[in-house]
């Protein structure tokens, strides 16, 4: 049996023994090996918004490729402990980051934003000791979570993404301003792009491929610049 929770489910059987889920990818990350010569590898890191963009890993231009690393229902604890297997042993050209929701949710109990945005962080700041280019991407908006009807996320989801962008800025990380592009009047995800409020559906995967290509190649264009 599955249990609903924030941006997923989580499967059950093992998830005690395996909290950051370190074994989903595996097998996978195995079978990738290193990049080819070549090769810009792109990796995107994230929950169930991630994990369920169909067509992330096709239609990369050349010589880019995208490797999806999302999993349903993750924290940015959760992340931050599979960012090794998941991210620098893959040896990236690039890491898109994507988190921060589910904390929010309350997934693995309390979070208050500054430690959500300082995982974040640790995040970012671990991918560029490895010499992977960095790109943290704003948390979507929602202005409720239907696993937590209770819960009011619209001003959280806002004072978070400022501070991703602000630690961008100051850091020289480029920010992928999803959120700007996509929230409605109510601070919420509209239906254009959504049908429950917190996923994106094919039409606002359509918009954020849009937007995450214009700041990968922004990143292409700032790093043929300084060579």
């Amino acid at each position: 049996m599955a249990i609903l929770i924030a941006a997923g489910t989580v499967q059950a059987g093992g998830t005690e023994q395996d909290w950051a889920n370190l074994g989903a990818y595996r097998s996978k990350n195995s079978s990738l090996g290193l990049p080819a010569v070549a090769e810009r590898r792109i990796v995107f890191m994230g929950d169930s918004i991630t994990e369920f963009w169909q067509g992330l890993e096709q239609g990369a231009p050349s010589p880019n490729r995208h490797v999806n690393r999302g999993i349903s229902g993750q924290t940015t604890p959760q992340m931050l402990l599979r960012f090794r297997p998941d991210v620098l042993d893959l040896k990236p050209w690039a890491v898109v980051i994507l988190a921060g929701t589910n904390d929010i949710a309350g997934n693995t109990g309390p979070a208050t934003v500054a430690e959500i945005a300082g995982n974040i962080f640790t995040m970012a700041e671990l991918a560029r000791a490895h010499g992977i280019k960095v790109i943290i991407a704003s948390v979507l908006p929602a202005a409720r979570y239907p696993w937590q009807p209770e819960a009011r996320p619209a001003a959280e989801i806002l004072q978070l993404n400022k501070l991703l962008k602000g630690f961008a800025a100051s850091h020289r990380f480029t920010y992928l301003d999803y959120y700007a592009a996509m929230v409605d009047e109510q601070m919420g995800l509209p239906l254009v792009y959504s049908d429950d409020g917190v996923h994106p559906n094919v039409a606002g995967y359509a918009m954020m491929r849009k937007l995450a290509m214009v700041s990968i190649k922004s990143v292409v264009d700032k790093s043929r610049f300084r060579h």
